[in-house]
């Protein structure tokens, strides 16, 4: 079980991602125009030992609570969101594992983590119900297409869901990504988060133990097992937040050292021209607003993933609810500073080399992964009802 990070602890993970993400971002311009695999920037993160922050000490990991993970994956945000996205989701799977099966099935799974550096990838796609699963025997063939499978390609693990082709119901299994039968495919080809590698993946007759599928407790069967949607939005947001402070931090600097003032401007920079000033003023509120309100949820979740089993619906309602507001705020606050910082740096700003469209259109794509009218529907059914949301792989 996690615990609470340190101050100190907190601190060195977040200069570890720091140091990598200025390494990052001396590449992230020309990298989002190529696409593909980040081969190199996976490698890096493999060798720095953040792919076991979330792991707890006892199985080889640094043992970090979520709110620092989470912490990692916008720090990296800031500069490179595609980096943030696979790294994210990595956890993001260490933590599906522990939530839908039992210590004795996912504890080997991190301890190799921890010890071999593994990455994991995803092909838990619950909309897409192409890949079917026949029993045969004591064991299980998966079969089938599944999309927006980020982070697969460079994996050691994954994570694949599929339909029981009797029953209907959905079935989660934890899979070496070279076992046979099994092709991740190079055919991502989004105008945003271009190098997470979230193209398709092909299963064909994959062999499927019963140790590898996820039936204790489940997905979704628990309020404990309901977190994993919200760890995933969590997981969002920070990748929004981090963003929109990259593309403030980016203008910024093109501002101060690039910009010049328009010619009825009473300035003589244009870091002094009143309506500039205006903008980066709405611009700090907007983020301001927004880090409280992902630091808030992330807190919460904290405190709901300590307390295990012992989690009741109304406590995991109350963390939903946060998790649905930090959002909201974190997709609109995200998507108006990234597209209006133009305002502030001029049409010399817009050059083709300096991408710095890409914080705006990683925002774009990756926002649409699941409709903020949705969130707010949620929302309002608590304030006009007093209901939470309901639990789903959306929240």
């Amino acid at each position: 079980m996690m615990g609470p990070s340190s101050s100190a602890h907190r601190q060195d993970s977040a200069a570890q991602a720091g140091a990598l993400a200025s390494q990052f971002a001396q590449t992230a311009a020309t990298r989002d125009a190529s696409g593909g695999t980040p081969k190199a920037e996976r490698d890096a993160l493999r060798s720095s030992g953040l792919l076991a922050l979330s792991i707890p000490q006892d199985y080889g990991g640094r043992g970090a609570g979520w709110s620092e993970t989470l912490d990692t994956v916008r720090i990296f945000a800031q500069t490179d969101s595609s980096i943030a996205h696979v790294y994210g989701f990595h956890h993001l799977q260490l933590a599906t594992v522990q939530l839908f099966s039992q210590p004795a099935q996912w504890e080997p799974w991190i301890e190799q983590t921890a010890s071999k550096q593994w990455f994991w990838g995803n092909a838990l796609n619950p909309l897409d119900e192409r890949t079917t699963v026949r029993r045969i025997g004591d064991w299980f063939e998966f079969s089938g297409k599944k999309s927006f499978c980020s982070g697969a390609l460079d994996s050691e693990m994954l994570l694949a869901s599929g339909k029981d082709e009797v029953s209907g119901r959905l079935l989660i299994a934890a899979l070496p990504t070279a076992r046979a039968g099994i092709t991740i495919n190079s055919d991502w080809n989004c105008f945003g988060q271009r190098q997470t590698d979230s193209g398709s993946a092909l299963f064909e007759h994959v062999r499927v133990e019963a140790a590898e599928l996820l039936l204790d407790p489940g997905p979704l069967s628990t309020p404990r097992a309901s977190l994993r949607p919200l760890l995933a939005q969590l997981v969002f947001v920070h990748m929004f937040l981090g963003l929109a402070e990259g593309a403030l931090s980016e203008a910024r600097h093109y501002t101060v050292n690039e910009a010049r003032p328009w010619f009825r401007s009473p300035a003589t920079r244009a870091s002094d021209d009143p309506y500039t000033l205006k903008h980066y003023g709405e611009f700090y509120v907007a983020l301001e607003g927004t880090r409280l309100l992902a630091t808030r949820a992330a807190t919460l979740f904290d405190d709901a993933w300590r307390k295990g089993d012992a989690l009741s619906t109304e406590d995991r309602g109350q963390v939903a609810l946060a998790v649905a507001v930090a959002k909201v705020a974190a997709s609109r606050a995200g998507l108006d500073v990234a597209s209006r910082v133009f305002e502030t740096t001029g049409a010399r700003a817009t050059h083709g080399a300096l991408r710095l469209d890409r914080y705006w259109r990683n925002l774009r794509v990756q926002t649409l992964h699941d409709p903020v009218d949705y969130k707010l529907q949620d929302i309002g059914n608590w304030v006009v009802n007093a209901q939470s949301p309901v639990p789903s792989f959306y929240s």
